[in-house]
């Protein structure tokens, strides 16, 4: 993955194509309108919904069923490490950003095992979020530049080699389910090609452009890759691969 630097909106590409829809879910009242206020200025999205709590937040999505989640971390009744899993329970093909001012290892590592599909702090413009939104839509996945290098090396083993401890959810310290075991199948060179594609931030539609293929290939591709790997989604398989050093 290379977040140095995101690109910019399209409005010509955006305004072309339908809106992408997104929940926010964020406890503070006035962050939460701002947010709203200002991505609607944007063309390209579209605001379905308000949560002011993790279980607000899986209700709305289960009822809206958005595109794209904006999450916080630190919510009441349920936060949003918990709420993230549980939307992904949920199976509804819904790509969840967390939005955030945590940037811990431990909060970032607990966001993307709970199947976060990006990763952002506060402090990014509404411009830069638009785009980031747009991204993990058509399937990428997304780093904050802030983070990026310590994830990155974190799972390529420069930290403890058994992988960064999880932490458990704020308000339920439930045990974390068992590490799904390393496939011992080995990925084929195309495989490899379009992981590494991946892991830069390539969506589906753009890996099938670069390396000349049909989309429902790539996606029988990436159905391989992640069984192969063990995990359930692009964003773990990214991980996974850095982790191993397979890209």
């Amino acid at each position: 993955m290379t977040p140095e630097s995101i690109p910019q909106s399209n409005s010509d590409s955006s305004d072309s194509e339908s809106p992408v829809s997104v929940l926010i879910v964020e406890d503070h009242e006035f962050t939460r309108m701002g947010l709203k206020l200002s991505l609607e200025q944007l063309s390209g999205l579209k605001i379905v919904g308000e949560a002011a709590d993790g279980q607000e937040g899986v209700e709305k999505t289960r009822e809206l069923k958005p595109q794209i989640v904006l999450m916080d971390i630190e919510m009441p009744v349920m936060d949003g490490i918990e709420a993230t899993r549980a939307i992904k329970e949920l199976n509804l093909g819904v790509s969840i950003i967390m939005l955030t001012s945590h940037k811990s290892d431990q909060t970032i590592f607990a966001a993307l095992s709970a199947g976060a599909n990006g990763y952002c702090l506060k402090n990014i413009t509404a411009s830069q979020l638009s785009a980031v939104i747009r991204m993990v839509a058509s399937g990428a996945a997304w780093l904050d530049p802030g983070i990026a290098n310590r994830v990155l090396s974190a799972y390529a083993g420069n930290v403890n080699a058994s992988a960064p401890q999880v932490v458990p959810s704020v308000q339920q310290q439930s045990p974390q389910p068992a590490v799904k075991q390393k496939s011992s199948l080995s990925l084929s060179p195309r495989e490899t090609e379009v992981l590494r594609l991946v892991a830069d931030g390539l969506s589906n539609q753009k890996i099938a452009e670069r390396l000349g293929l049909g989309l429902e290939t790539v996606k029988t591709h990436m159905r391989h890759i992640m069984e192969k790997l063990a995990v359930s989604d692009r964003t773990e398989a990214a991980v996974k691969a850095m982790k191993q050093g397979i890209v």
